[in-house]
C-alpha cells in the first residue's frame, strides 16, 4: 500500500499516523469545545491530460480555530469536468474512510464528519449537485456544497 504523506502549515510533512496523533492531541487539548471535521478536495488542470488534486482534512474548533492538513495527487489523464468532480469526491471519501476507524477508537465520532465538494448552484457544476450529493449522503457523510464548502472551495483550492 502506498504510503500517504500530508502536509500542514503548523507541522510540516506528517504520515497518516502522524496526522491522528496531532488530530487527538488538538481535540484533547479542549475536550469541551465543539468540533467540526471536514474533508475537502479540489482539483487544477496543470498541463495537458495533467491535474493536480488536494485532499484536506480540517478539524475546526469552533469559535477558536482549527488546525488542517493535507495532501495531494497529480493525475495523469485527460478528464471531463465531470471525471474530475467525481475524481475529487472519491479522494475526499478515501480520505474520510482512513480516519473513521481512527475517530471511532479515539471518542471523535461524536463529530460527524462533514465533506466538502467544489460544486454549486450556479456554473457548470450546478448539473453534479444531485449525482455527487447522493454518493457522499449513500456513504455515509455530511456534505457540503458552495459556498458553504470552506473546505473544498477555500482549504483544498489554497494548494492547487
Amino acid at each position: 500500500m502506498k504510503k500517504l504523506n500530508f502536509f500542514s502549515p503548523t507541522f510540516g510533512k506528517l504520515t497518516l499516523e502522524q496526522v491522528k496523533k496531532k488530530i487527538s492531541e488538538f481535540i484533547a487539548k479542549d475536550k469541551n469545545s465543539q468540533y467540526r471535521i471536514i474533508i475537502g478536495s479540489d482539483s487544477q488542470r496543470i498541463g495537458k491530460g495533467k491535474y493536480d488534486f488536494v485532499s484536506a482534512i480540517i478539524i475546526h474548533r469552533v469559535g477558536s480555530g482549527g488546525v488542517y492538513f493535507w495532501r495531494r495527487e497529480i493525475k495523469e489523464k485527460r478528464m471531463s469536468l465531470k471525471e474530475r468532480i467525481y475524481q475529487e469526491a472519491i479522494m475526499s471519501l478515501e480520505t474520510s474512510e482512513k480516519l473513521i476507524d481512527f475517530f471511532k477508537k479515539n471518542g471523535i465520532p461524536r463529530y460527524k464528519v462533514q465533506i466538502h465538494v467544489d460544486i454549486g448552484s450556479s456554473g457548470e457544476t450546478r448539473e453534479l449537485i444531485s449525482e455527487v450529493t447522493s454518493l457522499i449522503l449513500s456513504s455515509g457523510y455530511e456534505v457540503k456544497i458552495k459556498p458553504e464548502a470552506v473546505g473544498a472551495s477555500k482549504v483544498a483550492d489554497k494548494h492547487t
